[in-house]
């Protein structure tokens, strides 16, 4: 009985600081004409935020029709009120700051989350949504399709481009052939991707709903996006509001999320095929190999195994790193998929995230393609000259 009653104890005390704060309306706050309506309203936005503490897809205060485009501001809230820093899993309370009416069935609704310490207010994040009336209640979006109601759209196959002036239609076209491509080598089939061309971080976080954010405070690019089903949402704030760039290495992270989290794949793996597929940092997978060649594997006596256990860079910067495992990830699916096929790979990808030790990458390997630990090192030498050797003609 007594450690029922402790269970039960638990659970409450848990399920107490797993609560969102409720919502505090200043009486400056200008609310509906309807004070039923009001009440309704800020009880389901209440219900909107409790709900974001969980998985997007259970959240049942999203309208419908514009579940992808909310989701991504969705990941906005998720705790939102905790603070490491003064170690108060509610510092931040929530804060009614606007309601403006724009038709008969809409509003935009404007709150942030505000902490005090020492009587000095400290804002964590300020945020707008739309509330849409749906009978008796109220359902939100993200205002992400108003902020852009005006912008161009360019639609290649499976991906559909959003930008306001001016889209380079040769790398788009690149990039939905890669991404198709790369598709194919996944398995995915009907997936749709939505790109939302910004300049900024700024940008991109005011055309979802983020005014302001503490946790981004001089971080100037970004990219976010979310995943609905068969849709994937990306936005992009990296300084490409005419889709000038694109990155082939995060392209190929892009499209793996689409099939399973890159949480739970063997990272160097994941990395060395972002290496062997698209490159690094604009640098070719040749040319990350040469420099590779020239700042690592010149030392005749290397000792690949220790790279496996100790991750060492040797690009240009912390920044633009070039990690020497995942070089030789890259030579070795190489190697796969020419002697297995893609299969291969997956499976050796699926091996498990990285541990100290890597027994299960290496008990994978060895039932892919034949490389133990034991022979690593010499196996790894063998494939580095059969590349030079390649390259060379």
């Amino acid at each position: 009985m007594k450690s029922v009653v402790t269970m039960l104890t638990f659970l409450m005390i848990n399920s107490l600081s797993m609560a969102q704060t409720p919502l505090t309306v200043p009486r400056y706050v200008q609310l509906l004409a309807d004070s039923t309506e009001s009440e309704q309203l800020i009880k389901d936005l209440n219900g909107l935020l409790q709900a974001a503490q969980n998985s997007n897809e259970e959240n049942a205060y999203v309208l419908p029709s514009q579940k992808l485009e909310t989701f991504i501001l969705l990941d906005e809230f998720k705790n939102i009120e905790n603070s490491r820093g003064f170690k108060d899993a509610h510092f931040y309370k929530p804060y009614l700051t606007n309601v403006l009416q724009q038709d008969d069935q809409t509003y935009e609704i404007g709150f942030s989350h505000i902490g005090v310490n020492d009587s000095i207010p400290i804002l964590r994040a300020s945020f707008r949504l739309i509330a849409h009336k749906n009978g008796a209640g109220f359902l939100f979006s993200s205002p992400l399709k108003r902020t852009t109601v005006d912008w161009k759209f360019k639609q290649i196959d499976n991906c559909t481009f959003y930008y306001q002036e001016n889209i380079n239609q040769k790398n788009a076209e690149e990039y939905q052939k890669l991404a198709q491509s790369f598709d194919v080598k996944l398995g995915v089939e009907n997936k749709t991707t939505h790109l939302y061309c910004a300049d900024s971080r700024s940008e991109l976080l005011r055309l979802i709903g983020v005014d302001y954010k503490l946790d981004y405070n001089g971080r100037t690019t970004g990219v976010f996006s979310a995943l609905n089903g068969n849709e994937q949402l990306i936005v992009l704030g990296n300084n490409n509001s005419e889709f000038t760039n694109f990155d082939p290495h995060d392209l190929w992270h892009d499209r793996l999320s689409l099939v399973i989290s890159r949480r739970k794949v063997n990272k160097p793996v994941d990395e060395g095929c972002a290496y062997l597929y698209g490159g690094s940092w604009g640098i070719s997978w040749d040319e990350i190999f040469e420099e590779f060649m020239q700042k690592v594997a010149s030392d005749k006596k290397a000792d690949w195994t220790y790279y496996k256990e100790n991750s060492t860079n040797f690009g240009k910067s912390q920044k633009e790193h070039l990690i020497v495992d995942y070089v030789i990830n890259a030579l070795i699916i190489q190697k796969i998929e020419e002697e297995v096929g893609f299969s291969g790979v997956w499976q050796l990808m699926n091996c498990g995230p990285f541990e100290k030790g890597n027994e299960k990458y290496y008990e994978t390997l060895i039932e892919v393609i034949g490389i133990s630990k034991k022979n690593y090192n010499k196996e790894v030498w063998k494939l580095i000259k059969a590349k030079v050797k390649s390259d060379r003609g």
